[in-house]
Protein backbone atom coordinates (compact mmCIF):
# COMPACT_ATOMS: atom_id res chain seq x y z
CA UNK A 1 0.00 0.00 0.00
CA UNK A 2 1.50 3.30 -1.04
CA UNK A 3 1.84 5.71 2.49
CA UNK A 4 0.93 8.93 0.80
CA UNK A 5 1.83 12.11 2.86
CA UNK A 6 -0.94 14.37 4.50
CA UNK A 7 -3.98 12.96 6.02
CA UNK A 8 -4.32 10.64 3.01
CA UNK A 9 -1.68 8.51 5.11
CA UNK A 10 -3.83 5.98 6.99
CA UNK A 11 -1.83 5.93 10.06
CA UNK A 12 -1.76 9.56 10.58
CA UNK A 13 -5.47 9.03 10.40
CA UNK A 14 -5.50 6.68 13.26
CA UNK A 15 -2.97 8.73 15.37
CA UNK A 16 -5.43 11.90 14.93
CA UNK A 17 -8.21 9.48 15.66
CA UNK A 18 -6.41 8.01 18.94
CA UNK A 19 -5.52 11.70 19.91
CA UNK A 20 -9.44 12.57 20.13
CA UNK A 21 -10.25 9.40 21.62
CA UNK A 22 -7.53 9.66 24.41
CA UNK A 23 -8.58 13.21 25.34
CA UNK A 24 -12.33 11.99 25.06
CA UNK A 25 -12.10 10.39 28.25
CA UNK A 26 -11.55 13.34 30.76
CA UNK A 27 -13.73 15.23 28.43
CA UNK A 28 -16.43 12.83 28.84
CA UNK A 29 -16.06 13.01 32.23
CA UNK A 30 -16.38 16.12 32.85
CA UNK A 31 -19.90 16.38 31.31
CA UNK A 32 -20.66 13.11 33.29
CA UNK A 33 -19.89 15.51 36.30
CA UNK A 34 -23.17 17.77 35.62
CA UNK A 35 -25.21 15.45 33.39
CA UNK A 36 -26.50 11.43 34.07
CA UNK A 37 -24.62 9.26 32.27
CA UNK A 38 -27.37 8.36 29.48
CA UNK A 39 -27.84 12.40 28.52
CA UNK A 40 -23.76 12.72 28.01
CA UNK A 41 -23.76 9.57 25.48
CA UNK A 42 -26.73 11.28 23.39
CA UNK A 43 -25.13 14.50 23.64
CA UNK A 44 -22.07 13.18 22.44
CA UNK A 45 -23.09 10.95 19.50
CA UNK A 46 -26.68 12.82 18.99
CA UNK A 47 -24.39 16.03 18.20
CA UNK A 48 -21.49 13.71 16.30
CA UNK A 49 -24.66 12.04 14.51
CA UNK A 50 -25.79 15.41 13.43
CA UNK A 51 -22.16 16.94 12.17
CA UNK A 52 -21.96 13.27 9.97
CA UNK A 53 -25.29 14.67 8.26
CA UNK A 54 -24.47 17.80 7.53
CA UNK A 55 -20.85 16.72 6.16
CA UNK A 56 -22.56 14.43 4.13
CA UNK A 57 -24.90 17.25 2.83
CA UNK A 58 -21.89 19.34 2.27
CA UNK A 59 -18.89 17.08 1.10
CA UNK A 60 -20.79 13.56 0.32
CA UNK A 61 -21.22 12.44 -3.68
CA UNK A 62 -24.84 12.51 -3.97
CA UNK A 63 -24.03 9.78 -6.95
CA UNK A 64 -23.05 7.39 -4.29
CA UNK A 65 -25.98 4.25 -4.50
CA UNK A 66 -26.08 2.45 -1.14
CA UNK A 67 -27.95 -0.61 -1.23
CA UNK A 68 -30.77 -1.01 2.00
CA UNK A 69 -29.10 -3.79 2.64
CA UNK A 70 -25.42 -2.18 3.00
CA UNK A 71 -27.26 0.58 5.13
CA UNK A 72 -29.17 -1.39 7.33
CA UNK A 73 -26.01 -3.59 8.00
CA UNK A 74 -23.90 -0.37 8.49
CA UNK A 75 -26.71 0.52 11.43
CA UNK A 76 -26.53 -2.34 13.25
CA UNK A 77 -22.97 -2.45 13.82
CA UNK A 78 -23.75 1.30 14.88
CA UNK A 79 -25.77 -0.73 17.65
CA UNK A 80 -22.37 -2.29 19.09
CA UNK A 81 -19.90 0.50 18.42
CA UNK A 82 -21.84 3.23 19.42
CA UNK A 83 -25.41 2.17 21.57
CA UNK A 84 -23.53 -0.21 23.70
CA UNK A 85 -19.95 0.90 23.80
CA UNK A 86 -21.62 4.09 24.97
CA UNK A 87 -23.88 2.48 27.23
CA UNK A 88 -21.40 1.22 29.62
CA UNK A 89 -18.83 4.11 28.91
CA UNK A 90 -20.90 6.60 30.22
CA UNK A 91 -22.29 4.29 32.88
CA UNK A 92 -18.69 3.25 34.12
CA UNK A 93 -17.75 6.88 33.97
CA UNK A 94 -20.55 7.85 36.81
CA UNK A 95 -18.67 5.27 38.99
CA UNK A 96 -14.75 5.33 38.25
CA UNK A 97 -12.29 7.62 37.05
CA UNK A 98 -11.61 8.62 33.41
CA UNK A 99 -8.19 7.32 34.05
CA UNK A 100 -9.12 3.67 34.08
CA UNK A 101 -11.17 4.17 31.46
CA UNK A 102 -8.08 4.96 29.50
CA UNK A 103 -6.49 2.01 30.00
CA UNK A 104 -8.54 -0.85 29.96
CA UNK A 105 -10.67 0.25 27.48
CA UNK A 106 -8.31 0.82 24.24
CA UNK A 107 -5.79 -1.61 25.70
CA UNK A 108 -8.32 -4.85 26.46
CA UNK A 109 -9.82 -4.16 23.23
CA UNK A 110 -6.12 -5.48 21.02
CA UNK A 111 -6.22 -8.71 23.47
CA UNK A 112 -9.83 -9.48 23.07
CA UNK A 113 -9.19 -9.06 19.18
CA UNK A 114 -6.53 -11.27 18.93
CA UNK A 115 -7.59 -13.65 21.65
CA UNK A 116 -10.87 -13.90 18.67
CA UNK A 117 -8.83 -13.99 15.76
CA UNK A 118 -7.05 -17.15 17.43
CA UNK A 119 -9.94 -18.95 19.09
CA UNK A 120 -12.00 -18.91 15.37
CA UNK A 121 -8.68 -19.56 13.19
CA UNK A 122 -7.79 -16.68 11.44
CA UNK A 123 -4.21 -16.37 12.87
CA UNK A 124 -2.06 -18.71 14.91
CA UNK A 125 -1.24 -18.88 18.77
CA UNK A 126 2.29 -18.54 18.87
CA UNK A 127 4.41 -18.39 21.38
CA UNK A 128 4.74 -15.30 21.40
CA UNK A 129 1.17 -14.34 21.26
CA UNK A 130 0.09 -16.72 23.36
CA UNK A 131 2.38 -15.37 26.17
CA UNK A 132 1.10 -11.87 25.46
CA UNK A 133 -2.33 -13.26 25.86
CA UNK A 134 -1.53 -14.54 29.24
CA UNK A 135 0.39 -11.04 30.05
CA UNK A 136 -2.93 -9.20 29.12
CA UNK A 137 -5.14 -11.71 31.53
CA UNK A 138 -2.37 -11.34 34.15
CA UNK A 139 -2.57 -7.45 33.92
CA UNK A 140 -5.94 -7.15 33.98
CA UNK A 141 -6.62 -9.16 37.35
CA UNK A 142 -3.66 -6.89 39.03
CA UNK A 143 -5.13 -3.60 37.53
CA UNK A 144 -8.29 -5.04 38.97
CA UNK A 145 -7.00 -6.43 42.27
CA UNK A 146 -5.31 -2.50 42.17
CA UNK A 147 -8.32 -0.97 42.44
CA UNK A 148 -10.22 -2.73 45.44
CA UNK A 149 -6.49 -1.89 47.29
CA UNK A 150 -6.08 1.45 46.35
CA UNK A 151 -6.71 4.32 48.81
CA UNK A 152 -9.29 5.62 45.97
CA UNK A 153 -10.67 2.46 45.09
CA UNK A 154 -14.31 0.86 47.02
CA UNK A 155 -16.53 -0.86 44.79
CA UNK A 156 -17.90 1.90 43.12
CA UNK A 157 -14.91 2.17 41.11
CA UNK A 158 -14.78 -1.71 40.98
CA UNK A 159 -18.22 -1.89 39.01
CA UNK A 160 -16.93 0.89 36.73
CA UNK A 161 -13.92 -1.01 35.38
CA UNK A 162 -16.23 -3.94 34.91
CA UNK A 163 -18.45 -1.74 33.10
CA UNK A 164 -15.08 -0.08 31.02
CA UNK A 165 -14.30 -3.47 30.15
CA UNK A 166 -18.00 -4.57 28.99
CA UNK A 167 -17.08 -1.56 26.80
CA UNK A 168 -13.53 -2.97 25.70
CA UNK A 169 -15.81 -6.20 24.84
CA UNK A 170 -18.18 -4.14 22.65
CA UNK A 171 -15.08 -2.09 20.50
CA UNK A 172 -13.30 -5.17 19.91
CA UNK A 173 -16.08 -6.93 18.24
CA UNK A 174 -17.04 -3.56 16.17
CA UNK A 175 -13.47 -3.47 15.07
CA UNK A 176 -13.89 -7.11 13.75
CA UNK A 177 -17.18 -6.91 12.27
CA UNK A 178 -16.82 -3.32 11.06
CA UNK A 179 -14.29 -3.79 7.54
CA UNK A 180 -16.70 -7.31 6.40
CA UNK A 181 -20.42 -5.09 6.89
CA UNK A 182 -19.16 -1.93 5.89
CA UNK A 183 -17.37 -2.81 2.65
CA UNK A 184 -19.85 -1.98 0.62
CA UNK A 185 -20.31 1.69 1.65
CA UNK A 186 -18.25 4.51 1.58
CA UNK A 187 -16.59 5.93 5.21
CA UNK A 188 -18.66 8.88 5.04
CA UNK A 189 -21.93 7.30 5.01
CA UNK A 190 -21.13 4.29 7.05
CA UNK A 191 -19.68 6.34 9.68
CA UNK A 192 -23.22 8.29 9.52
CA UNK A 193 -25.17 5.18 9.68
CA UNK A 194 -23.48 3.63 12.63
CA UNK A 195 -23.61 6.87 14.30
CA UNK A 196 -27.14 7.73 13.64
CA UNK A 197 -28.47 4.68 14.54
CA UNK A 198 -26.30 4.40 18.20
CA UNK A 199 -27.17 8.26 18.59
CA UNK A 200 -30.86 7.09 18.01
CA UNK A 201 -31.29 4.32 20.66
CA UNK A 202 -29.15 6.09 23.29
CA UNK A 203 -31.94 8.80 23.32
CA UNK A 204 -34.26 6.20 23.85
CA UNK A 205 -32.58 4.92 26.66
CA UNK A 206 -32.01 8.39 28.10
CA UNK A 207 -35.17 9.77 27.21
CA UNK A 208 -36.65 9.39 31.30
CA UNK A 209 -33.53 11.95 32.51
CA UNK A 210 -33.81 14.60 29.84
CA UNK A 211 -36.66 16.49 31.81
CA UNK A 212 -34.81 15.96 35.04
CA UNK A 213 -31.30 17.99 33.19
CA UNK A 214 -31.30 21.61 34.14
CA UNK A 215 -30.08 22.77 31.10
CA UNK A 216 -30.58 26.30 31.65
CA UNK A 217 -27.75 25.89 34.67
CA UNK A 218 -25.38 23.86 33.18
CA UNK A 219 -22.56 25.62 32.86
CA UNK A 220 -20.11 26.95 29.80
CA UNK A 221 -17.56 24.05 29.97
CA UNK A 222 -20.28 21.34 29.99
CA UNK A 223 -21.29 22.75 26.32
CA UNK A 224 -17.82 23.66 25.15
CA UNK A 225 -16.82 19.60 25.60
CA UNK A 226 -19.87 18.90 24.36
CA UNK A 227 -19.17 20.28 20.86
CA UNK A 228 -15.73 18.88 21.57
CA UNK A 229 -16.77 15.52 21.87
CA UNK A 230 -19.52 15.68 19.17
CA UNK A 231 -17.32 16.76 16.64
CA UNK A 232 -13.85 16.11 17.33
CA UNK A 233 -14.13 12.99 19.61
CA UNK A 234 -17.49 11.57 17.62
CA UNK A 235 -17.87 12.52 13.56
CA UNK A 236 -14.44 12.80 13.00
CA UNK A 237 -12.36 10.46 15.05
CA UNK A 238 -14.92 7.62 13.72
CA UNK A 239 -14.77 8.94 10.35
CA UNK A 240 -11.02 8.52 10.15
CA UNK A 241 -10.69 5.21 12.53
CA UNK A 242 -13.32 3.35 9.78
CA UNK A 243 -10.99 5.09 6.85
CA UNK A 244 -8.12 3.50 8.81
CA UNK A 245 -9.45 0.38 9.47
CA UNK A 246 -10.59 -0.07 5.58
CA UNK A 247 -6.74 0.42 4.43
CA UNK A 248 -4.72 -0.75 7.03
CA UNK A 249 -7.52 -3.61 8.37
CA UNK A 250 -8.79 -3.92 12.00
CA UNK A 251 -5.49 -5.94 13.68
CA UNK A 252 -2.99 -3.50 12.54
CA UNK A 253 -5.66 -0.43 13.31
CA UNK A 254 -5.91 -2.15 16.94
CA UNK A 255 -2.15 -2.03 17.74
CA UNK A 256 -2.66 1.91 17.10
CA UNK A 257 -4.90 2.06 20.73
CA UNK A 258 -1.53 2.05 22.66
CA UNK A 259 -1.33 5.79 22.09
CA UNK A 260 -4.79 6.38 23.67
CA UNK A 261 -3.30 5.62 27.19
CA UNK A 262 -0.91 7.89 27.04
CA UNK A 263 -2.77 10.94 25.98
CA UNK A 264 -5.56 9.85 28.33
CA UNK A 265 -3.18 9.62 31.67
CA UNK A 266 -1.75 13.01 30.77
CA UNK A 267 -5.39 14.75 30.21
CA UNK A 268 -6.76 12.86 33.45
CA UNK A 269 -3.55 13.56 35.62
CA UNK A 270 -3.47 17.33 34.48
CA UNK A 271 -7.40 18.24 33.80
CA UNK A 272 -9.12 16.43 36.37
CA UNK A 273 -6.35 15.11 39.11
CA UNK A 274 -6.86 11.98 38.78
CA UNK A 275 -4.39 9.13 39.92
CA UNK A 276 -3.87 5.17 40.97
CA UNK A 277 -1.86 3.83 42.94
CA UNK A 278 1.36 1.46 42.48
CA UNK A 279 -0.66 -1.83 42.27
CA UNK A 280 -2.50 -0.39 39.47
CA UNK A 281 -0.10 1.08 37.61
CA UNK A 282 1.55 -2.13 37.52
CA UNK A 283 -1.18 -4.09 36.41
CA UNK A 284 -1.19 -1.25 33.67
CA UNK A 285 2.28 -1.99 32.98
CA UNK A 286 1.46 -5.75 32.67
CA UNK A 287 -1.41 -5.95 30.47
CA UNK A 288 0.18 -3.03 28.05
CA UNK A 289 2.96 -5.06 27.07
CA UNK A 290 1.30 -8.34 26.82
CA UNK A 291 -1.68 -6.41 24.59
CA UNK A 292 1.66 -4.85 22.89
CA UNK A 293 2.84 -8.47 22.17
CA UNK A 294 -0.28 -10.23 21.72
CA UNK A 295 -1.28 -7.71 18.79
CA UNK A 296 1.77 -7.85 17.36
CA UNK A 297 3.18 -11.44 17.75
CA UNK A 298 6.53 -9.76 18.71
CA UNK A 299 6.99 -8.32 15.07
CA UNK A 300 6.21 -4.90 13.66
CA UNK A 301 2.88 -4.90 11.69
CA UNK A 302 3.72 -4.65 7.81
CA UNK A 303 0.86 -3.04 5.45
CA UNK A 304 -0.32 -4.73 2.33
CA UNK A 305 -1.67 -3.27 -0.86
CA UNK A 306 -4.57 -4.79 -2.10
CA UNK A 307 -5.16 -6.51 -5.41
CA UNK A 308 -6.86 -3.93 -7.95
CA UNK A 309 -10.59 -3.43 -6.87
CA UNK A 310 -10.15 -4.92 -3.59
CA UNK A 311 -9.65 -3.12 -0.29
CA UNK A 312 -6.94 -3.89 2.49
CA UNK A 313 -9.46 -5.15 4.50
CA UNK A 314 -11.16 -7.43 2.39
CA UNK A 315 -7.81 -9.14 1.98
CA UNK A 316 -7.34 -9.74 5.21
CA UNK A 317 -8.77 -12.31 6.09
CA UNK A 318 -8.03 -14.70 3.67
CA UNK A 319 -4.37 -13.89 4.35
CA UNK A 320 -4.68 -14.53 7.92
CA UNK A 321 -6.61 -18.00 6.94
CA UNK A 322 -3.49 -18.74 4.96
CA UNK A 323 -1.11 -18.88 8.03
CA UNK A 324 -3.06 -21.22 9.54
Amino acid sequence: MRSKAGTSNPYLQLLVTMVLWGSAFSSSKSVVEHVPPAVGAVLRFGGGALALLVAIRLFGDRRAQVSSRNGWRAAAVGVLGVFAYNGFFFWGLSLAPSLDAGILIPVMSPVLTSTVLVLTGKERAGAARATGLVLGLVGAVIFFIGVGGSAQGGSSRLWGDVLFLLSAVCWAGYTLLGPRVMSGVDPLRATTYATCAGALLLAVLAAPDLTRVLWSELPAGVWLNTVYLAVGAAALANLLYYRGVATVGPANASLMMFTVPVVNTLCSTLLLGESFGWLQATGAVVLLVGAALAATRGKLPTCRTAPAGQSPAETETPRRRSTT
